[in-house]
């Protein structure tokens, strides 16, 4: 089973309902996602740092799991800083409608730039058991989303089996070389 995720994302899918949902669908596979928490959590060391908050600082976090024909291949967290989310669509239970970009947006934020980050290691043993790959490593992406007066607003942390991914690196519009 390999999943392929696209880098950069482009942006009819990333603008889509859901970029996991589209993206497996465009490949022939069944894809499948569910909410798994919604709540705040103190930040991990790595998601503080980009989020520019101190580590542990609580911080809303959104965890989703995904399937692609039934097999898990990965997790995904939203993190938001809590004067961006706080009392918000962002901190609230179920999938954010119409999508979580245009929930971001409604609250006066502009998207302006991203940086995103990718890292293989050995899966925690959470990681582990929630994709079904002991022994296995993962590939690590977090993306932290700027807006236009440079504050980052959105961490986005997937966790891929790194089994079952293949990543399609893309041009940048307007580029003829990588």
């Amino acid at each position: 089973m390999l999943v392929q995720r696209a880098l950069p994302t482009p942006p009819s899918t990333r603008g889509s309902k859901s970029l996991y949902l589209t993206e497996a669908g465009q490949q022939g596979l069944t894809p499948e996602r569910k909410m798994l928490f919604v709540g705040q959590e103190p930040a991990n060391e790595h998601v503080a740092q980009g989020l520019q908050v101190a580590p542990g600082a609580p911080i809303i976090a959104r965890r989703k799991m995904f399937w692609a024909n039934s097999v898990p291949v990965r997790i995904s967290t939203s993190y938001f800083r809590l004067d961006v989310g706080e009392n918000t669509r962002l901190d609230g239970e179920g999938f954010v409608l119409p999508t979580l970009q245009a929930a971001i947006e409604d609250l006066g934020y502009r998207f302006g730039h991203a940086v995103e980050t990718l890292t293989a290691r050995p899966a925690t043993p959470y990681e582990a058991d929630l994709l079904e790959i002991p022994g296995e490593w993962v590939v690590q992406v977090l993306r932290i989303s700027y807006s236009t007066e440079d504050t980052p607003i959105h961490a986005l942390e997937t966790i891929c089996a790194a089994s079952r991914h293949t990543f399609s690196i893309g041009q940048a519009v307007g580029s003829d070389q990588f």
